[in-house]
């Protein structure tokens, strides 16, 4: 099976919902990162501190989170696509005043002409001396 990686279109298409989804994230817009998750049971996000299975859970989460200290800087961003409906982004993420290191990776795929998340994993690490 051949399949082209990065295709500019496709590869363009990713970050810009890439860029809606970090927008959203700082921004708590909570309706904008419903819509970027896939409607499923089968939706996974893993987080600092907790695994959520399924769109309900997630938006339950969602709900619950606090506004504040959303703000964050984003290095080392790798968004990788996989022929014309599936990606990867990988980013590192920094909070002001923070002591750790932030990795976030998502899963995308686009579904009824929508690219959504289908799986996420966030976790915080020492940084590297």
């Amino acid at each position: 099976m051949d399949i082209e990686f990065n295709r500019p279109s496709t590869l363009a298409e990713l970050q810009a919902a890439f860029a809606r989804y970090e927008d959203a994230l700082v921004n708590n817009r909570v309706e904008v990162l419903d819509e970027l998750f896939w409607d499923s049971a089968q939706t996974v996000r893993y987080g600092v501190n907790e695994n959520l299975y399924g769109i309900d859970a997630i938006r339950e989460f969602r709900n619950a989170r606090p506004a504040l200290g959303l703000a964050r800087t984003l290095q080392r961003t790798v968004i990788t696509t996989y022929g014309d409906d599936f990606g990867t982004a990988m980013t590192e993420f920094s909070r002001e005043g923070g002591d750790k290191l932030g990795r976030q990776s998502q899963t995308w795929c686009r579904i009824d002409g929508r690219w959504q998340v289908v799986a996420a994993h966030v976790s915080l690490i020492s940084p590297p001396p």
